[in-house]
C-alpha cells in the first residue's frame, strides 16, 4: 500500500520551523542520510555504517532532522535491546514568501458547501455510479443514473471519463473586496475494487479555464475509510486525498505548488450569476484512471465540495443577501 508522505509548508511567520528546516538541510551528511532513508528505512547503526560515522555523530544528525519534522523513528525490539528504526516523513517541502501579504488580519471568511450529487451537468462513461448513505441510486455502470431525481442525496460518485460540472452563486462576492477563492474536496482514482497503485490523471476547470491537472496515484483501499456506512463492502472503494484548489491575485495554487497563472481578474469570478467548477479525465490524459468524488458522510472528510471566499474589510460593498460578516460562517446549498 502507497504511503502519503506530509507536505513541510514553510512561512516567513514561523521562523522556528523555517530555520529549523534550514538547518537540517544545511550538512552535506544530513542530506546523504536523508537520501538513505528515501532508499529504505533504517537503524541508526545502520545509517552509521552506510555513511561511516561513528555511531553518536549519526544519532546526533538523526535529532536534527527530527526536529524539523523530515524523518520518523519507532523503537523495535533488536538482538542488543531497543533499536531506533528511521524513516522519511515528508515528501516536499514548499516556502510561499508572499503567504503572509494573503492573510491580512480583518479578513472575512465566507464559506459555501456543496453536496457532490448537486452538479450543473455532467457527462460520464465507462465503470460508474451513483450512491447516499444509504444505497444505490439509479443502475450501477449506468450513465443515465447520473440523471436521477434524487442524486441529491449521493455521497459517493465515480466514473472513468468525462466530467461533473458545479456552479457556485456569486453573491458572497459583493460583500468585499476579494483576497482569494478556493474550493476543497476528497478524490481518487476509479478502478475495479480498489487498487492503491492505480494512478489517474484529474483536471480542474474553473469558469471553463483548465486551472492544473492532478495525477492522483490511486483509488485506495486496505482500510475502512472513517465515515463510511456499514453496508459499504471492504472490497470497495474506501477513502480519498483531501485536495484543494485556491485562486487569488497571484495565480492559480494546487495546495501550495502555483499550477496556473490565471488569477482572481482572469477568471472573472466576479461576473455573473455563478462560478463553474468542474473536475474530470479528459480523453486523451495520460492516465485514464477514473475518479471517485466524496460526499460528507463518505471517505475521511466530513465534506463534499466546499468553496470559501475570503473577503477584506477594506472598501467594503453593501452586504449580499444572506452573507454573514462572523469568520467561517458557512452557507449550505
Amino acid at each position: 500500500m502507497r504511503t502519503n508522505k506530509k507536505r513541510i509548508v514553510l512561512d516567513l511567520k514561523d521562523p522556528e520551523l523555517t530555520t529549523l528546516v534550514g538547518k537540517a538541510l544545511s550538512s552535506e551528511v544530513r542530506l546523504k542520510i536523508l537520501e538513505l532513508l528515501i532508499e529504505r528505512a533504517a537503524n541508526i547503526s545502520e545509517i552509521a555504517v552506510e555513511l561511516g560515522l561513528p555511531q553518536s555523530s549519526a544519532a546526533l544528525h538523526v535529532k536534527v532532522l527530527e526536529e524539523a519534522g523530515m524523518i520518523s523513528s519507532v523503537e523495535q525490539p533488536g538482538v542488543r535491546g531497543a533499536q531506533k528504526v528511521c524513516g522519511i516523513s515528508f515528501e516536499d517541502i514548499y516556502l510561499n514568501a508572499f503567504k503572509h501579504k494573503l492573510e491580512q488580519g480583518g479578513d472575512r471568511v465566507f464559506q459555501i458547501a456543496m453536496p457532490i450529487g448537486n452538479y450543473f451537468d455532467c457527462e460520464v462513461s465507462g465503470t460508474c455510479g451513483i450512491i447516499s448513505e444509504k444505497r444505490y441510486l439509479g443502475v450501477e455502470d449506468f450513465p443515465a443514473s447520473f440523471y436521477c431525481a434524487d442524486r441529491g442525496e449521493a455521497q459517493l460518485l465515480w466514473f472513468t471519463m468525462g466530467f461533473v460540472e458545479y456552479r457556485f452563486p456569486t453573491y458572497l462576492m459583493r460583500s468585499g473586496q476579494i483576497q482569494e477563492v478556493s474550493f476543497s474536496f476528497e478524490i481518487c482514482s476509479e478502478a475495479p475494487g480498489y487498487q492503491n497503485e492505480w494512478p489517474s490523471d484529474i483536471t480542474v476547470w474553473v469558469n471553463g479555464q483548465e486551472i492544473v491537472t492532478m495525477t492522483l496515484p490511486g483509488d485506495f483501499g486496505g482500510r475502512r475509510g472513517r465515515l463510511n456506512p456499514e453496508w459499504w463492502g471492504d472490497t470497495m472503494t474506501q477513502y480519498g486525498l483531501y485536495k484543494s484548489v485556491r485562486i487569488n491575485s497571484l495565480g492559480c495554487y494546487e495546495e501550495d505548488i502555483k499550477c496556473s497563472d490565471h488569477s482572481l481578474r482572469t477568471l472573472h469570478l466576479e461576473e455573473g450569476n455563478y462560478i463553474s467548477f468542474k473536475l474530470g479525465i479528459k480523453p486523451d490524459a495520460p492516465h485514464v484512471g477514473g475518479m471517485n468524488l466524496f460526499g460528507e458522510k463518505f471517505g475521511d472528510y466530513a465534506q463534499g465540495l466546499v468553496m470559501k471566499v475570503t473577503v477584506s474589510d477594506e472598501d467594503s460593498r453593501q452586504e449580499a443577501p444572506n452573507a454573514k460578516s462572523r469568520k467561517g460562517e458557512k452557507v449550505k446549498l
